[in-house]
């Protein structure tokens, strides 16, 4: 897909990024922190929430001084929330919106730095609402909760995903001759909610490509988009029972193991 591409229709990325992050602000003000998050080995909810805010002022921070360079975390000002707990949700709603406020301050089309290369300033706002997506589903699978993530943000956020993937080049993620097809079965998606993805390129220009749509895979796995989502984020297993599989199981196997978050 082109930097240029729709995302998935009817979608507000600048509202969705602060309603995801006020849920995840909610999440915080009634769990306990120290929770450890199963699907990020090694965090507890503390560093889960202190990771997402840091990051969406890493992100800011970057595109109000224009780098030209990966900025470190750890130089963010701002990056750490406060001791007390209203604090700490002020600071995470504060952290979202301090990226709207970057790229509306240099316009967005002007050029930032991202880890796949120059882009809008834009581009950021759409980054950080599926890195607060994938984390609000990580605190709520630690909780004991099921995801209740929206199908059009996950049929979005899949697709913002499979962006990244295509972006970095230099493996081989999916062997030649061999396909995989993603079916969301939410039944309003329309066209948004299906994905061919096909090997592309070869040596140091190997990786994939793909694209909205309906065709026969190598393997074609179906089921609710927010399972799909997480499932390739391995969130949630591949074996999940909400998932029904057709095809060579073991190339989607295969593509899970060549494509880690």
């Amino acid at each position: 897909m082109s930097d240029t591409a729709p995302t998935t229709p009817a979608l507000d990325v600048r509202a969705a990024l602060l309603g995801e992050n006020a849920r995840f602000a909610e999440l915080v003000r009634t769990a306990d922190h120290g929770t450890e998050v199963p699907t990020c080995p090694g965090w507890t909810l503390t560093q889960l929430l202190r990771h997402v805010g840091r990051g969406h002022r890493w992100a800011a921070t970057m595109i109000t001084e224009r780098v030209t360079e990966r900025l470190d975390p750890r130089e963010v000002p701002g990056g750490k929330p406060p001791a007390d707990l209203d604090g700490t949700v002020a600071w995470l709603r504060e952290s979202a919106q301090a990226v709207l406020d970057a790229v509306d301050a240099v316009g967005p089309d002007a050029p930032a730095w991202t880890f796949t290369g120059p882009k809008p300033a834009a581009w950021w706002i759409r980054r950080r609402l599926h890195e607060e997506t994938a984390h609000r589903a990580d605190a709520q699978l630690a909780l004991g909760q099921d995801s209740d993530l929206d199908p059009v943000l996950a049929a979005d956020g899949l697709s913002e995903w499979l962006d990244l993937v295509a972006a970095r080049r230099g493996r081989e993620l999916l062997p030649e001759g061999v396909t995989l097809h993603l079916h969301a079965t939410d039944g309003d998606l329309g066209p948004a909610g299906e994905w061919t993805v096909r090997p592309d390129g070869e040596g140091e220009r190997a990786g994939i490509a793909w694209e909205h749509g309906h065709a026969k895979g190598t393997v074609a796995v179906r089921g609710p988009a927010t399972v799909l989502y997480l499932a390739a984020l391995r969130r949630v297993p591949a074996d999940d029972p909400r998932l029904e599989v057709f095809g060579d199981r073991s190339a989607f196997d295969a593509w899970l193991a060549a494509t880690p978050f």
